[in-house]
């Protein structure tokens, strides 16, 4: 059975203590920390870059799964990696035909690499690049702004990414993100996702630890 793991988003953390946030999620279980890059231009927001990521890297050796919602990433690619990110991943819709590149650059610079598609991107269009991943991200609400609700029609679509991942035989992550919560993670999972990103969910709950074993386990 694949080993589901749960990753906080940190956008719903308070910022202002952001090096304590980040030792208490990792001490609270979570598996990864899903980090969203915003610039305002890819999506209408804007969050953080590679600098504050390389701030907050020394507060624990949890997985950075940096997320990059950027025009242009690969012109970033450089600076994430030395912030600390352990795993990069890009938007196609962002990358288009410089996809394959993309991910490339991000393995050659020694870290794992993901692939991103929105709610209406279809999974064929990442069918070309699935051996070069690590992960697939697939977006269960527009990006650019948390607290969105989880959209359905996107529960089809990780069945698809699920099968494709299983005709390489590699151990490839799918990750879901966007609007997940105890009413709806059971629903991700058993269409094939097996990495939740929840912002909102864990980081506005008191007791985080509880609510990342029941997301875990439910």
């Amino acid at each position: 059975m694949t080993k589901i793991k749960i990753a906080p988003s940190f956008l719903s953390a308070d910022f202002s203590k952001a090096g304590e946030e980040v030792t208490k999620i990792t001490a609270n279980g979570a598996d990864l920390l899903h980090l969203d890059v915003m610039d305002g231009s890819f999506v209408k927001n804007i969050s953080f870059g590679p600098k504050f990521i390389k701030e907050i890297r020394p507060y624990s050796n949890i997985v950075f799964d940096a997320h990059l919602m950027i025009v242009n990433p690969w012109n970033y690619i450089p600076q994430f990696v030395d912030a600390g990110a352990d795993i990069i991943t890009v938007h196609y819709e962002a990358c288009g035909d410089r996809l394959k590149e993309t991910l490339k650059q991000i393995k050659d610079l020694g870290v794992k690499c993901g692939a991103v598609i929105n709610p209406n991107t279809e999974v064929k269009q990442i069918e070309s690049v699935i051996d070069d991943c690590d992960m697939l991200l697939l977006m269960s609400v527009y990006p650019g702004f948390g607290g969105q609700k989880f959209i359905p029609d996107v529960l089809p679509k990780i069945e698809q990414a699920r099968k494709l991942i299983e005709k390489t035989g590699k151990d490839i992550d799918l990750e879901i993100d966007g609007g997940i919560n105890k009413e709806n993670v059971k629903l991700v999972k058993d269409a094939g996702a097996n990495v939740i990103v929840a912002g909102s969910t864990v980081f506005n709950e008191v007791d985080r630890a509880k609510i990342i074993r029941e997301l875990r386990e439910i």
